[in-house]
């Protein structure tokens, strides 16, 4: 019996542990979300923005709103408590899929909650003029200047980008009369007396003029620019 297990030992099977694969972490990925229209005639997200999913579900609900009906009073009821209920970011990040979209008409009513709940800054009054240029909404451009007059102009205080994308959403859209109210609400906050903005505006500005033909102001803001610099110069020349 024992010689004969010697001999034909291959009915036993030998034990084997099943291997156990090291685990590794798991890794999220995020994909880039495209709300409705074309896909051939947009690209995606920028790059580093994504969309929450109220955001996405606060798009898609004005887009019906607007497709079924968007002149009723129960629709802006329903446009109201779609956008309320969004948190800033979200909210922010609705109007910028709609400019990116270019539906120009919803974004003025989400621009129009942003302004009323958090307030808007002159880089986001940019944004929208850009867009309202393009698309032809030269109504719609001259009445959102006419809210920065109305909000006290263009602070002392304002970043020099944002000035900087203002100025240049209002050449894009080319109304030269809303440059010169521009202008004027820079001068207005002290620009070329107690406030020097970057010289990099003061270029933009003035080609801007210089594109509508207007070369007198073009050299007009050029000089004013050169006579602060004088006065600084002087000024710390004598201390």
């Amino acid at each position: 019996m024992a010689s004969s297990l010697h001999q034909n030992p291959t009915f036993i099977k030998p034990h084997s542990s099943p291997s156990i694969k090291p685990s590794t972490p798991t890794r999220r990925s995020y994909i880039p979300v495209h709300c409705g229209g074309p896909r051939s005639q947009r690209g995606p997200l920028i790059k580093g923005r994504f969309l929450s999913i109220e955001a996405i579900q606060a798009i898609q609900t004005l887009k019906r709103i607007n497709r079924i009906n968007p002149q009723t009073q129960t629709e802006t009821q329903l446009q109201t408590k779609t956008l309320t209920r969004l948190i800033k970011s979200d909210l922010v990040a609705t109007l910028k899929e709609l400019l990116r979209q270019e539906q120009p008409t919803l974004a003025l009513r989400v621009f129009s909650a942003v302004r009323s709940e958090y307030g808007a800054d002159l880089t986001l009054y940019a944004e929208m003029l850009k867009v309202l240029g393009n698309c032809g909404m030269y109504e719609d451009v001259d009445r959102l200047i006419e809210e920065i007059e109305v909000g006290g102009g263009i602070g002392c205080d304002e970043d020099p980008k944002g000035v900087l994308s203002l100025i240049k959403a209002v050449i894009g859209a080319k109304r030269r009369d809303l440059l010169v109210r521009v202008y004027e609400m820079l001068k207005r906050s002290g620009w070329g007396e107690v406030v020097e903005f970057d010289e990099y505006v003061v270029k933009v500005l003035s080609n801007g003029f210089k594109g509508f033909g207007d070369d007198e102001l073009a050299q007009e803001i050029l000089n004013d620019y050169d006579r602060f610099c004088k006065a600084k110069f002087n000024t710390f020349g004598v201390v």
